[in-house]
C-alpha cells in the first residue's frame, strides 16, 4: 500500500530525520500526550517542551486541538508508511491486503494511539461515530487509487473505488481497536495474541476484493 505521508519526518527513535520546524513542535506535543494524556496537554506545556514561547505556537496554531489534529495526521501517516514500506507485491489486491494487515498491526502497537485509548478514549469517538478525520480521508484516497489500479490489472472486482476503499477503512477500524475484545478471558488485555484475527482480516480483504 502506498504511504500516506505528512510533508515531514520526525526526530524520534521511530522517525530519525527532522525536515521542518513544525516537527519540533509536533514532537513536543507527542511527548506531552505520552506523559499526561490528550485532555491535559496544553499549548503552554507543548511550548515548554519545545523550548519556545507560547506565542510562537499561537502564530502557527490557534489552539491545542488544531495542533493535535496535525499531530494525528502526521502520526497515522507515518504509521502507514512504516508498516508498508517493505516490498511490493505483484498485484494491487495483494498490496492492499498486505498493507491493511501490516497497518492494523502497527496501529495496535503505536504508543500514541495506545496512550489515547488508555487515558482519553473519548477523543476518538467523533472519528468513529460522527465524521471522518483527515487521516481517514487520506487513507481512503490511497486505497481508492489502489482499488482502481486493481480493477485495471484484474485483481480487484468492479465497483465504486471510493465505496470499496471506505468499506475497507471501516473494517480495519474494528480490527485495529477491538480485536483483543474477541479473545478469550475475563478481561482481555490489549496485548492479547490476535494473530488468528490478523489472518482472518487478510482473508476478509482478499475475498472482499476478489473479482
Amino acid at each position: 500500500m502506498p504511504s500516506i505521508r505528512h510533508k515531514s519526518e520526525v526526530a524520534s527513535p521511530e522517525r530519525p530525520t527532522v525536515t521542518s520546524p513544525d516537527d519540533n513542535y509536533l514532537d513536543a506535543a507527542r511527548e506531552a500526550i505520552l506523559a499526561v494524556g490528550w485532555s491535559r496537554t496544553t499549548l503552554t506545556d507543548i511550548a515548554r517542551r519545545a523550548g519556545v514561547s507560547r506565542m510562537t505556537l499561537y502564530r502557527r496554531w490557534p489552539d491545542t486541538q488544531t495542533l493535535l489534529a496535525d499531530l494525528m495526521t502526521r502520526e497515522w501517516g507515518d504509521v502507514v508508511r512504516e508498516a508498508t514500506d517493505s516490498g511490493e507485491e505483484a498485484t494491487a489486491a495483494q498490496r492492499i491486503t498486505g498493507g491493511a494487515v501490516a497497518t492494523v498491526r502497527a496501529l495496535r502497537g503505536n504508543a500514541l494511539l495506545r496512550r489515547i485509548i488508555d487515558v482519553d478514549p473519548e477523543m476518538l469517538l467523533p472519528y468513529l461515530l460522527d465524521r471522518r478525520g483527515r487521516s481517514q480521508d487520506s487513507l481512503a484516497g490511497v486505497l481508492a487509487a489502489l482499488v482502481a489500479a486493481g480493477q485495471r490489472d484484474g485483481s480487484v472486482r468492479t465497483g465504486d473505488p471510493d465505496v470499496i476503499a471506505r468499506s475497507l477503512v471501516l473494517a480495519c477500524h474494528g480490527f485495529a481497536l477491538s480485536a483483543h475484545t474477541m479473545t478469550d478471558g475475563p478481561a482481555p488485555a490489549r496485548d492479547a495474541d490476535v494473530t488468528a484475527y490478523d489472518a482472518e482480516l487478510a482473508l476478509l480483504v482478499e475475498r472482499f476484493l476478489a473479482p
